[in-house]
């Protein structure tokens, strides 16, 4: 395909998303209904549609309007790019860009900086000054990180297989188990260290959230809202002598975690709601709790654009149930974690706030926030125990 049938295709798939599309599925459609793309047509077209869902309000201005067209339109002049170069109207580009196409001002900071008016406030209010480097951030792609298995390897010999199938990685800072792709990151999924289990795709905030906890030989520890199981895989390759469960209100999620654990060398037993009290009590509770998201938005940007007032104070309803849910679980002296992958305020410390005031028997040890601007998914976590 040719750049502008990418562009064309673009338009096409983010028209049926502005319309209500789940964008996997839009996404699906357009490759299942043109066998005629390859692995790089659909890897760049993958890659317009994501930013300009990223960008959906600054490309719109740029492009003169909201729709698949005006958003690819703002892509290209934000880029620095006349669109004229690609919307030409042979064979399969893009007709050409009218008079009525044309790029405006923008009107407010919310707008410049891809970010809902309804939540600036709030979004402001959570970040203080690093508002507008974070919402600059949240423009750009994700970067792709890696946890090493320590259980199976070492640093330095998962770089070196890593580098074996032509991808590049270096340490990251963020924890001692995580490593920053640098080239090539869309072979990790059939190079052998992944395939292995030596390595898993898991953000450096989000192994840091891991790191964090004091794990000691012989513990009990509950992944409560476990997902896929990432924080669950972390935790049993941190230390072989925890004993893990995982436990999520939707199992579903968890479907292909027994597979990953196999590959991971890991033990996790995965335990539904009616048989956690059996199982308890734990000496270490991990509560990811449902959140808006706001610190992953670079790799769902859907969702900034979906989350309403009303959804988020529903999330905030919901984080404070599980604290209350999961405390009675915890083993004296032991350790609930609290964590989101959000930056907002409401969300992460006025949460934790909110349970000590109700809760005086326990207090918050522990606390620290990653942020987006900082090279990782924004990330909160505190550490809650009993008096």
């Amino acid at each position: 395909m040719t750049p502008a049938a990418r562009v064309q295709a673009a338009i096409e798939i983010l028209d049926e998303i502005l319309t209500g599309a789940p964008v996997e599925k839009a996404l699906t459609g357009w490759a299942r209904r043109s066998r005629f793309a390859g692995s790089k047509d659909r890897a760049a077209i993958r890659d317009h549609v994501f930013d300009a869902l990223r960008r959906k309000r600054s490309f719109a201005a740029l492009g003169g309007a909201g729709t698949g067209r005006g958003l690819m339109i703002g892509q290209l002049r934000a880029a620095g790019q006349d669109p004229a170069s690609l919307f030409t109207g042979d064979r399969h580009a893009p007709s050409p860009v009218t008079a009525a196409e044309v790029a405006r001002d923008f009107v407010k900071d919310a707008e410049r900086l891809d970010i809902p008016d309804w939540l600036w406030p709030e979004f402001t209010r959570s970040l203080g000054d690093q508002a507008e480097p974070v919402a600059q951030a949240l423009q750009t792609r994700a970067p792709v990180h890696l946890r090493v298995n320590l259980s199976r390897s070492d640093m330095a010999q998962a770089i070196a297989i890593l580098a074996e199938d032509g991808i590049e990685a270096q340490l990251h800072p963020a924890c001692n188990t995580a490593l920053d792709v640098t080239g090539n990151a869309r072979k990790i999924a059939q190079s052998r260290a992944y395939t292995t289990g030596l390595v898993e795709l898991q953000d450096a905030a989000s192994q840091a959230v891991v790191a964090a906890l004091e794990l000691q030989p012989g513990m009990r520890v509950l992944d409560y809202c476990a997902g896929g199981g990432g924080k669950a895989l972390a935790l049993a390759a941190r230390n072989k002598d925890v004993r893990v469960f995982a436990h999520d209100a939707n199992p579903a999620r968890m479907r292909d975690l027994p597979a990953r654990a196999e590959r991971a060398g890991a033990e996790i037993t995965v335990l539904p709601g009616a048989e956690l009290a059996d199982h308890g009590p734990f000496d270490i509770i991990l509560t990811d709790v449902p959140c808006s998201g706001s610190g992953s938005w670079r790799r769902a940007p859907a969702g900034k654009w979906a989350l309403t007032p009303d959804g988020l104070q529903d999330l905030t309803r919901i984080q404070a149930e599980i604290l209350g849910t999961v405390a009675p679980l915890v083993a004296p002296e032991g350790t609930l974690a609290y964590a989101t992958c959000s930056m907002l305020v409401v969300e992460n410390d006025a949460i934790v706030d909110e349970f000590v005031q109700d809760h005086p028997d326990w207090t918050v040890g522990f606390r620290k926030s990653w942020r987006v601007s900082h090279g990782t998914d924004g990330f909160f976590t505190a550490h809650l125990t009993r008096n």
